[in-house]
């Protein structure tokens, strides 16, 4: 196996990525003119992704950003920002980012808006308000959201009187895991996910990118197990990153993976290479899943997954020889095939059998710091909410599903339950949420549309009104409070003033507030002082943590673990790890996970796949200058016999088209590799933008997104399986219809 050294060369885009960032960034700003004067630092956690790592941006004498830098005391990221951290200060510096309010003068989906004030724009989206809430009720007003302006945004939606509040993270990204956590262990996996990867024997990745996600810690933590020797294994039709530095890869067949883990069950308990005590008292339905097992030996696994039976019971072995120090990573991404929740499930129950759950070198329990919540008047009781539009469908969704607001927004809507407007903070739905086409129909039966974002991104050209956030090197946001290894505080302070006429998100819900008469739910003038305020509830101030940036609550380690001699006290319905799942037997779905056979591609079509790269985050960075210099397009990963077979060569650019007809708008580059099997294709989500305001992203490689029409429901939480899709190669551009 490789080193810690080599692991993050390669996960920093082959030694270039965290250096590449730096010049990149030197390139656009250039200190050095300037450095007769003193640097200034202030201190902010990251937004080009959820891990929001703390650092400091830093600025010379003439208050200009230099760069940002990681923050030492902040255990997430221990002073280093990954490819994306560094370049964020590019967002700051992009030509192309919004500058103005603007209101649209054509139909929805073009590009034509005026510029106008912010009183005039804000006035606008208060008067559709009103009439919304009055010819529709509050409830009527959806906001889809990500990220920390989401948070402000949220406020105001709730003192308006809607709790139809949606992040698409959930049921397009990590819900699946959240259920299937809950109906185990009785919580939820929460993020950043609690793998104590810094103390393991064995990393079990199924599925899941570490090196090219770039969650912070975990690829740190990573890096150093390969160092210590720690056993990893990677299961991935592709050969990963990850896997690369792997002592075991397993080349699945796509679609297969519940078949193999329950084969590793199967080995692990009628080989016994459990503990047996620690199953007596932590368990419960241990005796159903091993009669369930039975049938699902490694041979029986091995004819479905395309691999050998030898491997399966290798890995499994080994897996079990290391605990309770192992885990089976519950990966982030998890939306796949629509069955999600079993499949994760299964990952689950693997980690029960061998008791990493509380255990070092398994899973740590989480702990928080607690924030005083700034004093504000009781939200409106609303009529009805997301919960009540479905009726008992999805029964394990913790929150609010998006595609059921785009169902609840949509035309064929016949209930009494109708979603008549949106607001849209920081999530570009037009590449995030699957079946675009229905998507562009939910948005045209709106009665008002408003976005709020940085960046020209699709969805904005759909807006009625949008709003130009400044980024978050130039604003105030809540105190980051994510569960962790231990409780931490991280703050966010402008490090310059914001550009053009953007502003921060605190300030448009204060200032919309007070159009909409809802100044009580935003008594103060600017955000900084709630933040004083919670600080000095907490024995601090805004004053000091400017100074630290950071502040961690240390803790034993034997807090970070379940006592070893006491029987676990779980929130599930039998207080115990739950093999045998009676919340799911109760909500009417299978206790124990199915394996269940998927549609296999068409002749001539191959599997869709797609995932991360470690310098963009989703769509968001694609026109990033500091990073799009790194990576500025995606290429689509083919097997070398299949290009062989249809005369692909590297670099050629080809166009796609999937089993239900739809042709990608662009053409992607070719590259042939034997680090993917014969079976499926491959390309890094977040490109192929076709607004043409994004000067560095429009036009460059393909959009996944659009090419994913086939999508499968999960019934338990409403998860989008988007891994269902298949496509071809054209060598040649497709005729495009011509518009009416």
């Amino acid at each position: 196996m490789s080193s810690r050294r080599d692991f993050i060369k390669i996960t920093s885009v082959g030694g270039a990525g965290l250096f590449a960032a730096g010049n990149v960034a030197a390139k656009y700003f250039n200190p050095g003119k300037n450095m007769k004067g003193t640097i200034q630092r202030t201190p902010t956690y990251c937004e080009v992704c959820f891990w929001k790592c703390s650092g400091w941006a830093h600025t010379n004498e003439n208050g200009e950003l230099w760069k940002v830098v990681g923050n030492k005391k902040d255990p997430l990221c221990n002073g280093r920002l990954c490819p994306r951290g560094s370049g964020g200060i590019g967002m700051y510096n992009d030509p192309d980012r919004l500058k103005s309010p603007m209101i649209r003068i054509e139909e929805r989906g073009k590009q034509v808006f005026k510029e106008v004030t912010w009183h005039k724009a804000l006035e606008y989206v208060a008067q559709k308000m009103e009439a919304l809430k009055e010819k529709h009720g509050a409830e009527s007003l959806a906001l889809f959201n990500h990220g920390s302006g989401g948070k402000h945004f949220s406020n105001l939606v709730k003192a308006f009187g809607s709790t139809n509040i949606v992040a698409p993270s959930y049921a397009q990204c990590r819900g699946p895991r959240e259920a299937a956590w809950i109906a185990t262990f009785g919580t939820a996996v929460n993020a950043p996910e609690p793998t104590d990867i810094k103390n393991t024997n064995c990393l079990v990745l199924i599925g899941s990118h570490i090196g090219e996600n770039m969650h912070n810690t975990q690829v740190q933590e990573m890096s150093e197990a390969i160092d210590r020797g720690a056993t990893i294994i990677t299961v991935d039709p592709r050969l990963s990153t990850a896997a690369t530095h792997s002592k075991h890869w397993l080349p699945i067949k796509p679609a297969t993976d519940i078949a193999l883990l329950l084969a590793w069950m199967h080995v692990i308990i009628y080989e016994k290479r459990y503990n047996h005590e620690y199953i007596e008292k932590n368990t419960f339905g241990f005796k159903e899943l091993k009669e369930y097992v039975a049938e699902y030996t490694p041979e029986w696994a091995a004819g479905i997954t395309n691999l050998k039976a030898s491997q399966i019971r290798e890995t499994a072995r080994e897996m079990a020889f290391h605990a309770p120090s192992t885990i089976v990573h519950p990966g982030r991404h998890v939306t796949w095939y629509g069955d999600d929740v079993q499949r994760v499930r299964c990952i689950a129950i693997l980690n029960g059998l061998l008791g990493s759950f509380g255990t070092k070198g398994g899973f740590y329990m989480q702990t928080k710091a607690s924030v005083p919540t700034f004093s504000h008047p009781p939200y409106p009781q609303p009529k009805w909410s997301w919960k009540d539009f479905l009726d008992g469908k999805f029964p394990s969704a913790e929150i609010n599903v998006s595609n059921a607001m785009i169902d609840a927004s949509h035309p064929d809507n016949q209930s009494d339950k109708k979603i008549k407007g949106w607001i849209v903070v920081g999530t570009n739905l037009i590449n995030t949420i699957p079946n675009t086409p229905r998507t562009i129909e939910a948005i045209r039966n709106q009665d008002l549309v408003v976005v709020v974002d940085t960046m020209p991104m699709e969805i904005t050209g759909w807006a009625d009104v949008i709003l130009p956030e400044c980024t978050y090197l130039e604003r105030y946001d809540d105190l980051r409070v994510s569960p962790e290894r231990y409780a931490t505080l991280a703050l966010r302070v402008p490090a310059v003033k914001p550009k053009h006429l953007t502003k921060p998100a605190s300030w448009i819900v204060r200032r919309l507030g007070l159009k909409l008469g809802l100044q009580d739910y935003f008594n103060y003038s600017d955000f900084s002082e709630v933040l004083d305020w919670q600080l000095k509830q907490m024995g601090s101030s805004l004053a000091e943590m400017k100074k630290k940036g950071v502040t961690v609550v240390d803790r034993p380690e034997s807090s970070l673990y379940l006592p070893k001699d006491e029987p676990v006290q779980l929130k599930t319905k039998s207080g115990k790890i739950e093999l045998y799942s009676q919340l799911l037997e109760e909500q009417g779905f299978d206790p124990l996970p199915k394996y269940t056979a998927h549609p296999e591609a068409p002749d001539g079509f191959y599997r869709l796949n797609y995932g991360r790269a470690p310098m963009h985050t989703f769509t968001r960075t694609a026109n990033n200058p500091n990073l799009s210099d790194i990576m500025n397009e995606n290429r689509l990963w083919v097997n070398p016999q299949v290009a062989e077979n249809h005369g692909l060569k590297m670099n050629q650019m080809i166009w796609l088209e999937n089993q239900d007809g739809v042709l990608s708008e662009f053409p992607i580059k070719v590259r042939v590799t034997e680090r993917i099997g014969p079976d499926c294709v491959y390309m890094v989500h977040g490109f192929g933008h076709n607004n043409k305001r994004l000067k560095r992203a429009h036009g460059k490689g393909i959009s996944d997104t659009k090419l994913i029409t086939r999508v499968a429901i999960d019934p338990i939480m409403g998860g989008t399986g988007m891994r269902g899709n298949f496509v071809k190669f054209l060598v040649e551009e497709p005729k495009k219809e011509v518009e009416s």
